[in-house]
């Protein structure tokens, strides 16, 4: 009987994906000379990434917290979806600020600036050689678990998977994402028959060893003081994030679709299907009668022999090598795009210089040696791999979340009108993100040793090549000097002059006169602002805070200009009550301005632009 409902069940679905794969622009479109993804191929490239952390991801979390990885999974896979709506709040803020694509690189840059975005450029760099390299050893163990192999031939099947990706990622992002949303077919068919054959066999120990898993993990919380509790927290979500990987490649991938909104879409898309898949099968699997030291690199394959004989465990042991390898795809994709805007930003056009097929083929290359010679040095061990892969990861969340802290610190929602979040949960998210970080240093040192030695490395080559090759150095010849600005005001004939301290992204300009000056301060890495007019000046800002900056300009015009009266305007805060509060120390620094230049008149006003 559960032979004919599975049959029944693979044709309906298998139809449905296919007429979904044929309809036309659900691939990829052509559009402005590119070929653009749409948020289904999008989603179904990074799915290949995170869905394939279930073929060693469970083996690994029970290794640490045994069963209760069956509840932690499943609680780790709602914590990441509350991530991801960060991931696409900040995929929203690089498209306002005209950035495509990046991801972490590019949001700590535009936030914390370049040595910190070369930390983020270590973290998630290395997240993608560790899921191209585990991937690929993954891939080997489970394709030739039916199959008595040497070692040393495993090794070269897994470096032979990371070439043909190399291969299949210089023909192009066209043919790369067809081929990726067919094998998807495939994978959801042989996944939702592993599911429903659980299902229809699973007997009283199943469910017994699952409940107990809930109730000893939420039991194990009680009669403990909360630093105690809030480390077994920890440590039981880093056990498993593992079983994610994959979630922010999403956003590094982003110059590939036209807009934020793909991505949310996208997110939503592995919500529904990975988050869903992966506790469910986790759960089976490790309330199964398995001996999982035996099967730790092959346990998915053998449960489903197990389950359903020698033929059904074939087909998944073939499907774990081809998903593996599609994981690998993904890395060549989201690194392909970090890298190009690296190269972007400090004018290493040899490197991304691309193909015909519109591929960045000595990127590619480049990653294929690089993935090849971890692969080789760590022995083909994937629990190696495994203990170095989660600092990487943790390290860019972290990294994200503290830019958008402090990104909406400072520029509350005005900027992101249509979707923000919590700023409150946003904190908890830093808060958890970093602990799992510090506790799996401590606990994982092979991870701790490999992102340092990384990030070391990033941050000496790359301020090596900023110091040379930096935007910022063609940004700062633009700025406007101080003195600028008292010359002009010096040859106005008007006697009362009104300085406005206004943000790039304000209109004010629109209504001015002939005694109105415009200041803007801004970072070089943020680009200087279009001028908008002689009374509009821009200025860098140096060294100190920007309050420093401005009581600086008003000490030059006090002695300088002492013949004119001078009105301080600066802007009102248009953000909600909770964004507001958030300039508090900003409104304090400017209401101690008027006890330090009594002679000027200070506004804090807000101009109407509709009128």
């Amino acid at each position: 009987m559960d032979i004919i409902l599975s049959g029944i069940l693979t044709v309906f679905l298998g139809i449905f994906l296919l007429y979904v794969y044929k309809r036309r622009n659900t691939i990829v479109y052509y559009r402005q000379g590119k070929w653009w993804l749409t948020w289904f191929s999008l989603g179904v490239i990074t799915l290949m990434d995170e869905l394939t952390s279930i073929f060693y991801a469970p083996a690994e979390a029970f290794r640490f917290i045994g069963y209760n990885a069956i509840f932690f999974i499943a609680f780790t896979s709602l914590f990441i979806r509350f991530l991801s709506t960060r991931m696409v709040e900040i995929s929203e803020i690089l498209e306002r600020n005209k950035i495509k694509g990046g991801g972490v690189y590019s949001f700590s840059y535009i936030v914390l600036g370049p040595t910190i975005s070369f930390i983020a450029v270590a973290s998630i760099y290395l997240t993608y050689i560790l899921t191209a390299s585990i991937s690929s050893v993954s891939a080997a163990e489970n394709g030739l678990a039916l199959f008595p192999i040497l070692s040393s031939g495993k090794i070269f099947f897994a470096l032979g998977i990371i070439w043909f990706i190399t291969y299949l990622n210089i023909i192009g992002i066209k043919d790369n994402a067809k081929f990726t949303c067919f094998i998807f077919i495939v994978a959801m068919l042989v996944f939702l028959n592993l599911i429903f054959s659980s299902f229809y066999k699973a007997d009283q120990s199943n469910w017994i060893t699952m409940l107990t898993s809930i109730k000893n993990s939420v039991l194990q919380f009680k009669g403990y003081s909360f630093p105690v509790l809030y480390i077994i927290l920890i440590g039981s979500v880093s056990s498993c994030i593992l079983a994610y990987s994959g979630v922010e490649s999403v956003i590094q991938s982003a110059g590939y679709v036209k807009s934020w909104r793909d991505i949310a879409k996208a997110y939503v898309f592995l919500a529904l299907t990975v988050g869903i898949i992966t506790p469910i099968i986790s759960a089976f699997v490790l309330s199964s009668k398995i001996d999982f030291k035996l099967h730790e690199t092959d346990l998915i394959t053998y449960y489903a022999t197990v389950l359903n004989g020698i033929p059904f465990g074939l087909i998944v042991s073939i499907l774990a090598s081809i998903l593996l390898t599609m994981a690998i795809n993904t890395a060549f994709v989201a690194s392909s795009e970090l890298l190009e805007k690296v190269c972007e930003r400090y004018s290493l056009t040899w490197l991304i210089k691309t193909n015909s097929k519109q591929s960045l083929y000595r990127i590619h290359l480049l990653n294929g040696i690089i993935f090849s010679l971890v692969v080789i040095f760590t022995g083909g061990s994937q629990k190696i791999l495994a203990e170095m892969y989660a600092i990487g990861l943790l390290a860019s969340f972290s990294i994200n979340m503290l830019c958008l802290i402090i990104y909406r610190y400072f520029y509350g929602t005005k900027e992101i009108p249509e979707y923000h979040t919590s700023r409150t949960g946003t904190v908890l998210l830093f808060i958890i993100l970093f602990s799992c970080f510090l506790w799996l240093s401590f606990n994982k040192i092979y991870g701790m040793i490999l992102w340092l030695s990384f990030t070391a490395f990033f941050i000496t080559v790359g301020l090596i090549i900023a110091k040379r090759r930096a935007p910022e150095i063609v940004e700062i010849h633009k700025t406007d000097n101080p003195m600028d600005i008292i010359l002009y005001i010096s040859e106005l004939k008007q006697e009362n002059i009104n300085i406005y301290f206004v943000r790039s992204a304000e209109k004010y300009f629109e209504k001015q006169s002939e005694n109105d000056i415009f200041i803007n301060f801004y970072l070089p890495r943020e680009g200087t602002p279009e001028k908008l007019g002689e009374n509009h000046f821009r200025l860098q800002v140096f060294g100190y805070s920007l309050i420093h900056n401005i009581i600086a300009i008003l000490w030059a015009i006090k002695y300088e200009l002492e013949n004119k009266k001078i009105t301080i305007h600066f802007g009102w805060p248009m953000s909600s009550w909770w964004d507001r509060l958030s300039t508090t120390v900003m409104i304090y620094n400017i209401t101690q301005l008027p006890k330090m230049f009594p002679e000027f008149n200070f506004q804090i006003n807000y101009i109407s632009l509709s009128k």
